[in-house]
């Protein structure tokens, strides 16, 4: 069995999105965006794995589906962060295409079992 690409690469956001959160509130002092930004970018990857034991097809739907959403959610804090000067572009960079790239796979991954059922 190969290797689980959103599992892997929702653990790495939000590995990243720790150590932007460190960086934000020992540089700027800002701790209101940046916790909420911490909140949603690290349940993505607690929401796919929840998803891995889903007692159903549509429990796996859903919970990737609230996954999606925290997705969405880690996308806003991200653009909020930069446009408020509080994320280095060079950071912002980095993982807005990383959250692009969950916001896809999470989105097709759905939509694939929603077709499957």
């Amino acid at each position: 069995m190969g290797e689980n690409i959103i599992k892997t690469k929702s653990f790495n956001l939000a590995l990243r999105v720790i150590e932007i959160y460190k960086t934000i509130i020992e540089c700027n002092k800002e701790y209101v965006i940046s916790k909420q930004f911490l909140r949603s970018g690290t349940a993505i990857g607690a929401l796919v794995r929840e998803a891995e034991q889903a007692e159903s097809r549509s429990d796996f739907i859903h919970k990737l589906a609230i996954a999606l959403k925290e997705a969405n959610e880690t996308d806003y804090w991200i653009n909020l962060l930069f446009n408020s000067g509080y994320m280095e572009r060079e950071n912002y960079y980095a993982i807005s295409a990383d959250i692009n790239e969950i916001l896809r796979l999470l989105t097709s991954i759905i939509k694939t079992s929603k077709q499957n059922r």
